[in-house]
Parts: structure tokens; C-alpha cells; sequence
């Protein structure tokens, strides 16, 4: 995949500006994460509290790639059957079913037991191969001929056990099945992991990985990430939501403002025709910021203050 796309990765900068051509707007950091596993060919794993873009990370990758997006939502539970392949046991079925109506045919002459085991033995025998499996997210990133970009999404919801399992793909980007053996990719994926810290994850997953680390965007950042995700928003109101949600997240908040939650945030301002953030409109619609009461009510009384000195 990375001699198909060379001119698409030649540098971080190149990176960094065409995702923002696109609508994502990142830091350097992140540009040169992807830059170096794109030309590494290592996974990388992107940590950092939930809502600040590691999800769209990867969608916007494949977009600019030109690459399917193949996406795995971790939970606690999670399988093989379930990330790597299930067998079609319908098609299974209707295959013994065939086998017995063919297994007089093919002993058919056959003298003594030594002989009838060698003809079944001659006989192909496809119960379990590529023909009867179901390929999940995993196998399917490695099967795909033209390169995928693989997305573990919050693989810190996910078991140990399963995170344990991982490790094959992720240093060779292969996964081994019984009954076929191993299967390696037919073109190297752009494998991204993400986790929102819930647990601590094993250093044999880590030493696999780039590591990247998203926090939440400072005022400029955000600033510029507000005008390219939602037009028609003015200057002004657009620098005063910046500056106010940088403000709510230096509070000892259950739950800090997510940039997704910025974006709909401004959009609901610019829908209530909303020219200037004042104390009524950001108490009308705080509910859309904070996601908790406690929250809220600890950010109503200081409304006033938090709007004071804003752009």
C-alpha cells in the first residue's frame, strides 16, 4: 500500500495539509504518526480521552487514501469468532449432505478397508476452507488485495485475552486458524488502535505500535477546527466558543466538552441565530456541552464569570 500512495505520504507537512483540504484539522504530531506508519508499516496506537477525533483519525486516512475503512468496535466479550472468522455452518450442512449422496460413487469397487480409506483420503475434501469461511474485520483487512486501513476501535473495552490474541497481527500481519493455518495479508493494512485510558493496556501490545497521544485541542487549534467543520459561523462567536470551552475544561468536570460536542454545540448557536455568547443562551443550551447534571450544576453559577474578558 505505501508504493501505491508515495505521493499522498511524502512528508508529514503534505500529510497535514491535505487533511485539513478535507476537513480535518490536526497538529504535526499527529501528521508525522501517520507518516511514519504509513512508510514503517507499524500499527499505531492512538490513546487520549474520548471525543477528541481518534475515530475520525483513521476515517479521514482512508477517505485520503482511497482505502476501504475496516472497523472493529471492541467490548468486553469480544472473540475471534467475532473479529477474525466464523465458518458458513448453513453451507456446511448442505455440503455433508452432498458428501453422503457422493460417498457411494466413490467407494464404489473399492476391496477392503485399506482401499475405501484411500479413495476417501483422494477425495477433496473442502468442509473447512476458504470456500465455507466468513471472513471478519481482521481477515478481512488481510485479504484485501488493494491494502484497507484496519480501525480497533477502543480496544481498551476489549479483554486481555483478546488483546493477547492480537499480538500475532499486529507484529506480523498475519493471524494463524486451525484449521487452514496461516494466513498472511496480501497487502500491508494501515492498522489503528484507539483507547479512551479506561484500562491500562499490556506493554507487548504497545511495544507493537507507534504511539500517539490526542488531548483535547487548545483555542487555536479548536478555533480552526470549528471554522472548517461549521459554515456560516461568525468570527466573533466562533472565537468565543473556543475560548469558553477551553475555560469549561480546566474545571473539575465528570465529563470534559468533547470536540464532536463543540462542533454540535456551535451549530445549535448558529441555528438559534446566536451572534454573541451571553449568560441566557449558554445556560438555554449548556445540556449540549455537559453531558451530566452534576455538571451542569456546577457550571451554572459561574456563567457570568467564565464569559468575562472573552474575545
Amino acid at each position: 500500500m505505501i508504493i501505491k500512495h508515495q505521493d499522498k505520504i511524502a512528508s508529514a507537512q503534505v500529510i497535514q495539509r491535505q487533511f485539513e483540504a478535507l476537513g480535518y484539522i490536526c497538529s504535526q504530531s499527529v501528521a508525522t504518526a501517520i507518516y511514519l506508519a504509513c512508510h514503517l508499516q507499524k500499527p499505531i496506537l492512538i490513546e487520549g480521552p474520548p471525543g477528541v477525533g481518534k475515530t475520525e483519525l483513521a476515517k479521514i486516512t482512508a477517505a485520503y487514501l482511497n482505502a476501504p475503512l475496516i472497523r472493529m468496535q471492541c467490548y468486553e466479550g469480544l472473540d475471534e469468532s467475532k473479529a477474525l472468522y466464523e465458518w458458513k455452518y448453513g453451507k456446511q450442512l448442505l455440503y455433508t449432505q452432498v458428501l453422503k449422496e457422493q460417498l457411494g460413487d466413490v467407494l464404489r469397487g473399492a476391496r477392503g478397508l485399506e482401499e475405501s480409506i484411500a479413495r476417501l483420503h483422494d477425495f477433496g475434501d473442502i468442509f473447512y476452507s476458504q470456500d465455507f469461511l466468513e471472513p471478519r474485520p481482521l481477515l478481512q483487512a488481510l485479504q484485501s488485495e488493494e491494502g484497507a486501513v484496519l480501525l480497533v476501535d477502543e480496544i481498551d473495552k476489549a479483554d486481555q485475552e483478546f488483546e493477547a490474541f492480537l499480538l500475532e497481527l499486529l507484529s506480523d500481519y498475519q493471524v494463524s486458524i486451525p484449521e487452514i493455518g496461516t494466513v498472511k495479508a496480501k497487502s500491508t493494512p494501515i492498522v489503528m488502535l484507539t483507547s479512551n485510558n479506561t484500562r491500562e493496556l499490556g506493554d507487548a501490545l504497545k511495544r507493537r505500535c507507534l504511539h500517539l497521544y490526542i488531548p483535547f485541542p487548545d483555542t487555536e487549534l479548536e478555533n480552526r477546527i470549528l471554522a472548517a467543520q461549521v459554515d456560516d459561523l461568525g468570527v466573533l462567536l466562533r472565537e468565543q466558543i473556543a475560548q469558553l470551552v477551553t475555560r469549561l475544561r480546566e474545571l473539575p468536570l465528570k465529563k470534559s466538552p468533547a470536540v464532536s460536542e463543540t462542533i454540535d454545540w456551535a451549530r445549535a448557536l448558529l441555528l438559534l441565530n446566536v451572534d454573541e455568547l451571553d449568560a441566557y443562551w449558554v445556560k438555554e443550551t449548556l445540556n449540549l456541552l455537559l453531558k451530566f447534571q452534576e455538571d451542569i450544576d456546577l457550571v451554572e453559577p459561574e456563567i457570568t464569570t467564565l464569559l468575562k474578558g472573552l474575545a
